[in-house]
């Protein structure tokens, strides 16, 4: 089970869902602020940490041993999903965002996941296994939508690779939109916030 934080809509009786993963290190603490910068009073929001501890913080995966830990996050986060979708939150009423590896997991699990989600929001990180994603993700993976945004002048995770990555899965004819930013390994502020949420606007029929 991962330890998660529900922080109700303001609009009551909302089911739409935004689940939000941390990086590496960091954990709930650090999106409180999300919620209210994304404005959106119709969205409910789900902050969840990693299970592993990490200085203080925690990890999706061992950075230098990638591949046991995603496996793992990825199980524990479909049965996330599973369990919100038991209790009434549709998938495709769910937006699923992350940064850095909460980013890596976001794009492996929404793109694995067997049900369309609302949309997909993956700041500042990377895609796993990026052939082995394209020959093992299921039909429904043409079908979510995919919002990606780095920066040039990001340290920890460079962009060049990850845009290349993008470009592949927008060549295989996903719906994935690219977008840069001039900042670091940080989300860059209300220009940055004003793409996520219009993405995120945009996943809700009649918001």
């Amino acid at each position: 089970m991962l330890h998660s934080e529900f922080i109700p809509a303001a609009q009551k009786n909302s089911r739409a869902l935004m689940v939000m993963l941390h990086g590496l290190g960091d954990s709930i603490e650090g999106y409180r602020w999300f919620p209210e910068a994304i404005n959106l009073p119709w969205l409910n929001f789900l902050l969840v940490n990693a299970p592993d501890d990490y200085y203080g913080g925690f990890s999706w995966f061992d950075i230098n041993d990638q591949k046991p830990g995603v496996v793992r996050s990825r199980e524990l986060l479909f049965n996330l999903l599973d369990d919100l979708r038991a209790k009434n939150f549709p998938a495709d009423q769910i937006t699923l965002g992350g940064f850095s590896q909460g980013c890596l997991m976001t794009i492996d699990v929404g793109l694995r996941y067997p049900h369309r989600l609302a949309g997909l929001v993956g700041i500042s990180g990377w895609v796993f296994e990026m052939e082995k994603l394209l020959a093992e993700i299921p039909a429904t993976a043409k079908q979510q939508r995919l919002l990606a945004t780095h920066g040039p002048f990001d340290a920890v995770i460079p962009i060049a690779s990850v845009r290349e990555q993008l470009k592949q899965l927008q060549a295989a004819g996903f719906k994935a939109t690219w977008r840069e930013f001039p900042k670091a390994h940080t989300i860059h502020g209300e220009e940055e916030l004003a793409v996520i949420r219009e993405f995120v606007r945009a996943g809700y029929d009649g918001k």
